[in-house]
């Protein structure tokens, strides 16, 4: 059993890749992968995307606000009567991005603390985007006290210095197509220390397409080749890294029932 454990199933091609959701979920499951955790980035669109999911049990909601999105709007009240939902397994995607957009440091990390101020409130975990803002990200799970819930710090490129703060604080690590990538080396090497036991799984759909399939649009049956090159650098068993990832997620998602 394979698990996606960081999709956007609202943003992929409808119109010329996948006929529609079942589709995409058909194709991933016909190469093992039987569990999916659709990632919401906006307040807006999330009502629509937690409709589209609803008729399949096996696929689970997470709600936020992404880092990079937040000038479309933030509202505490809202984000805490969408995350309410049943189906709502998680908070976020929330972080902070300072790659793209540090003018908007301070405006990121407030929102950032109210997401984490939420996950704690609902017992719920978190997932974080963290890119070039590792003190911040660390200081403010710390100071809000995230290790009351934990998380997962999604398609990580940081450092192992990183990884294992974030691993002290409770949360998980997971690994993206990226890792396939030739110039991922810092990344591979992070793959190999990190405990199998801490490690997720996610193809981030539709961004990041590993290889082989690198240049085209990204699907949750392609996390199958970021769990093969996790096992490679493991010296693991598929089987072995398959098991352990979907235990993983199971462990940290404990409000996603397995059908």
């Amino acid at each position: 059993m394979l698990i996606d454990s960081h999709c956007h199933l609202d943003k992929l091609d409808y119109d010329s890749l996948h006929q529609n959701v079942a589709d995409v979920l058909d194709k991933a499951q016909a190469r093992g992968v039987d569990y999916f955790l659709s990632v919401g980035v906006t307040l807006d669109s999330f009502p629509a995307m937690l409709e589209m999911i609803r008729p399949y049990p096996h696929v689970f909601a997470s709600c936020g606000v992404h880092p990079l999105d937040i000038e479309n709007g933030f509202d505490y009240d809202r984000l805490k009567a969408l995350a309410t939902d049943e189906r709502v397994v998680a908070v976020g995607e929330t972080g902070l991005d300072y790659h793209y957009q540090p003018e908007l440091a301070e405006q990121q990390q407030a929102i950032f603390r109210q997401h984490v101020r939420l996950a704690v409130e609902l017992n719920k975990p978190l997932i974080i985007h963290t890119r070039a803002a590792r003190e911040d990200t660390l200081a403010i799970l710390r100071e809000e006290g995230a290790e009351r819930v934990g998380g997962v710090l999604h398609c990580f490129t940081e450092s192992y210095e990183m990884a294992q703060a974030a691993i002290e604080l409770g949360f998980y690590i997971s690994i993206s197509g990226i890792v396939t990538f030739n110039k991922a080396t810092e990344l591979k090497d992070v793959v190999r220390r990190i405990p199998l036991e801490r490690l997720l799984v996610e193809t981030d759909s539709p961004y990041l397409a590993p290889v082989p399939h690198r240049g085209k649009q990204n699907q949750p049956a392609y996390v199958k080749e970021v769990a093969e090159y996790v096992a490679m650098l493991k010296g693991e068993s598929m089987e072995t890294v398959c098991d352990i990832t979907s235990r993983n997620f199971f462990t940290l998602f404990s409000g996603a029932n397995p059908q």
